[in-house]
């Protein structure tokens, strides 16, 4: 792959409303640019030089779409490409309750309705069943992030919900490890399913004014490939992984009215979403030298799951009324 394919892929997701601010968020023609316009307040005096316009250049704007459009447009080819060989990586960011969690692993209720986590899955399984490779393995790990806190949402649990292992960030030769993360074969679909839903129903959730159901937590579901086959009279070895990522909301504490232990959780997961955002910045810097991966858990976690020679797809999930529109600039 030549370095243009090799650059970040960005694309927003628009969650569907009935009081789209069409007046304020307004798509290109080709659908892959964004621009949003704020009326200066009168309020904040005569002299106010806060920014009110931003445009966005993307490789899609995914709007009124289905999420079989949406998978084939942000993860088809990255997953087919991990299937040859190359790590891949996706992750869905934006406002608390603006659809990471629909868009990454969907809804339950209709088969239509499943997210990139179960369609991956699916792809990869089928093209097991159609390769002559007699080796063909898949693996599967599912890793919380929780107030800078490593859980296993796989793990065997004590009683008092506490991990029987003390689990860290690890640096090696063939890249970063998660000690302590149990990492589980599966033979087809309905395994890598199971586990998919037995770690959804141990992830970290909390209700605020915005999401009765706020994901409090960073998940990392992770989808490892490896294959043998014979080149002559070698036998090649290719291994790879796709890490499949839904952020926890970034939130503006007046608007969700944390209070508690949601507002602990809130500072934490801000913090960490904002150094995720100085490593992307950094990547993007071909005169930086060094990337502060070391900030955070999460950046620690992902040091060799972006840049470099890895495929990396963000997907801005941003709401559309008028009364977000101030995180959808910042989300976008």
């Amino acid at each position: 792959m030549d370095a243009a394919e090799k650059r970040v892929h960005a694309f927003v997701r628009v969650k569907p409303t009935a009081d789209f601010a069409q007046d304020i968020i307004k798509f290109g023609p080709d659908k892959k640019s964004i621009d949003i316009y704020i009326k200066k307040d009168a309020r904040k005096g005569v002299v106010n030089n806060r920014q009110t316009d931003w445009s966005f250049r993307l490789d899609g704007v995914l709007h009124n779409i289905s999420q079989e459009l949406a998978y084939e447009m942000v993860a088809q080819k990255l997953v087919a490409d991990a299937l040859i060989g190359y790590n891949g990586t996706i992750m869905c960011y934006g406002q608390t309750g603006a659809g990471k969690t629909y868009t990454m692993t969907g809804a339950t209720a209709e088969y239509k309705h499943r997210g990139i986590i179960p369609r991956a899955i699916q792809q990869v399984f089928k093209a097991a069943a159609h390769s002559v490779d007699p080796f063909f393995t898949v693996r599967i790990s599912y890793l919380e992030i929780y107030n800078e806190t490593l859980c296993d949402l796989l793990s065997t649990t004590t009683s008092n919900g506490t991990s029987d292992t003390q689990m860290a960030v690890v640096d090696c030769p063939q890249g970063v490890y998660v000690k302590g993360l149990s990492i589980h074969s599966v033979s087809n679909e309905e395994d890598a399913l199971n586990l998919l839903f037995e770690g959804e129903t141990n992830r970290v959730i909390a209700e605020h004014a915005l999401n009765r159901n706020s994901s409090r937590s960073h998940c990392i579901f992770t989808i490892y490939i490896e294959s043998r086959f014979r080149v002559f009279s070698n036998i090649k070895c290719i291994n790879s992984k796709i890490n499949l990522i839904d952020l926890a909301g970034s939130e503006r504490l007046s608007k969700t009215g944390s209070e508690g232990q949601v507002l602990k959780e809130a500072t934490y997961i801000n913090k960490s979403l904002s150094f995720l955002e100085q490593i992307v910045v950094a990547l993007a810097d071909p005169k930086r030298e060094h990337i502060p991966f070391r900030q955070s858990k999460l950046t620690h976690v992902l040091k060799d799951s972006l840049g470099g020679n890895c495929n990396t797809v963000l997907v801005a999930n941003i709401c559309g009324e008028a009364v977000h529109v101030e995180e959808t600039s910042t989300g976008a």
